[in-house]
């Protein structure tokens, strides 16, 4: 296992996200399978354990409870968030802190995140009325969190103002980042910014929820000629391994083959050579079948809805490729007059358009797309009725 010193620890580069647990037929986390998968990761030098309030709607905090709790405290590293970008409409930090320990049968977490700052949460996480950074910064004067950071879905924008306006320093921040969203989701520019800032980078969704572990045949075939029997997800975690300023990869793992399979690209430093870099970077293009937008906004000064037409396209690119909930967070920070429902079809933004899109037929298939999508709200819901009860 290969591993990086940051924040005065040594943390496997390899970590255990526990959001997408093994279940059983009902739905139900599959403790058995998933004590087998915690044992294997600590007997093969995993030590970082990922979890969250919200997650399997709480009971993987529950899990990691039970199965860790089996384990000398000092033979692994807990992480949990603080769930500021949920629609409770109370965000009082000392109950749900309280409760995540007792959860996690622990009495302090070595890493511990406010969760997802973004356009919806910013406001909740920097209100006074709740207190939470204050109140985290005091857990980890107590020592109860050993290092506090954040993660974030953000656009850029957004995430350097969170760093600038906090007032107090987060020790590393996490962020969606593999080879496609390097240049979909502008992972590039958060990366440079939080690497400037001397702020480490532990990256989530390093395969976007699997949709980079299952490349289409013909672009196996290229990989494959290069590095026969490698999988698909090891191409993604090794071209992370090229970027100096990422400490921690989480891999949300649900069954012991994916567990055995990310143990293997992790049990030696193998990052991709220049000529690999590009070619993950050439495949991310391919799978992107995307609207050729190019941002070059001459569209948005003749619409007489001012809509913002380049950003619209480009959250438009990111559900072509995948139904994420996390795009549906980003269309619902934007007013309502501001989406794309609110095209009038008028073609002024066709007409000046270089690359000649029809962006009202775009727009018009955005808003299909997106009642395919989940909403934020009705999974809080979801989560909340499953939540456990102490």
């Amino acid at each position: 296992m290969i591993y990086n010193d940051v924040c005065g620890d040594k943390l496997s580069r390899l970590g255990f996200g526990l959001m997408r647990l093994p279940t059983l037929a009902d739905g139900q986390i599959d403790q058995a399978l998933f004590a087998q998968m915690v044992d294997y990761a600590l007997s093969h030098g995993v030590n970082y354990f990922d979890t969250a309030y919200v997650y399997h709607s709480g009971w993987s905090e529950v899990m990691a409870g039970r199965v860790l709790s089996k384990y000398p405290r000092d033979s692994y590293r807990l992480a949990s968030k603080f769930p500021g970008h949920t629609t409770s409409e109370e965000h009082y930090p000392e109950a749900i802190f309280e409760e995540q320990l007792e959860r996690c049968q622990t009495d302090y977490f070595d890493y511990y995140l406010l969760h997802n700052i973004c356009e919806n949460s910013y406001d909740t996480y920097m209100n006074p009325k709740w207190g939470i950074v204050k109140f985290f910064e005091e857990q980890r004067k107590k020592g109860r969190i050993r290092h506090l950071g954040f993660s974030c879905h953000a656009q850029p924008p957004m995430l350097e103002r969170f760093v600038d306006e906090v007032g107090i320093p987060m020790e590393f921040c996490q962020i969606q980042l593999n080879y496609l969203d390097w240049t979909l989701q502008n992972a590039k520019r958060k990366y440079d910014f939080l690497t400037k800032r001397g702020i480490p980078v532990w990256v989530m969704e390093p395969v976007r929820g699997g949709k980079l572990a299952k490349l289409p045949e013909s672009l196996m075939a290229d990989l494959e000629e290069k590095r026969p029997g490698a999988s698909a997800a090891s191409w993604g975690f090794r071209w992370l391994q090229n970027l100096p300023n990422v400490k921690m990869i989480l891999s949300g793992m649900s069954n012991p083959e994916q567990m055995e399979d990310n143990v293997r690209t992790f049990s030696e430093g193998a990052p991709l050579d220049e000529a690999e870099w590009q070619m993950m970077l050439d495949i991310a293009e391919k799978l992107k079948d995307s609207v050729p937008c190019t941002a070059c906004r001459y569209c948005v000064d003749g619409c007489p809805q001012q809509l913002d037409i380049p950003r619209l396209i480009r959250i438009y690119n990111d559900i072509r490729f995948q139904k994420s909930m996390t795009v549906g967070m980003e269309l619902d920070a934007l007013p309502p007059e501001k989406r794309p429902e609110s095209c009038i079809g008028c073609g002024a933004c066709m007409e000046i358009c270089p690359q000649k899109i029809e962006i009202p037929v775009v727009l018009r298939d955005f808003v299909e797309r997106m009642k395919e999508v989940p909403k934020w709200a009705d999974v809080c819901k979801e989560r909340e009725a499953g939540k456990p009860k102490f």
